[in-house]
């Protein structure tokens, strides 16, 4: 169920559960008392646990923390280079 904002005319804030249906553009305020109307807020969308959340958070953590490499990484064991056998790539130039 969707959390809204309220304030009312004596600066008091606050939140509540409504349906979508059933919100209404006023209600009273919990503290005082007085009219309170229905605050523009921001939607608060959750991807949290999505694989997509996870691919974002560690971009932005690798931002300020990247990871330290100290040597290349291992081919595994067995594993020859790999080796093409098409005589075109003879043809391309070496570096």
């Amino acid at each position: 169920m969707p959390s809204y904002s309220f304030q009312c005319s004596e600066g008091c804030r606050f939140d509540a559960l409504y349906s979508m249906s059933e919100v209404p553009d006023e209600t009273r305020c919990r503290a005082c008392g007085a009219s309170a109307k229905r605050a523009i807020t921001a939607p608060h969308l959750s991807a949290a646990g999505t694989s997509a959340y996870r691919l974002i958070d560690g971009a932005a953590r690798s931002a300020h923390e990247p990871a330290v490499v100290d040597r290349l990484p291992n081919r595994g064991p067995g594993r020859p280079p790999s080796v093409t056998t098409n005589p075109l790539h003879a043809k391309l130039p070496r570096s």
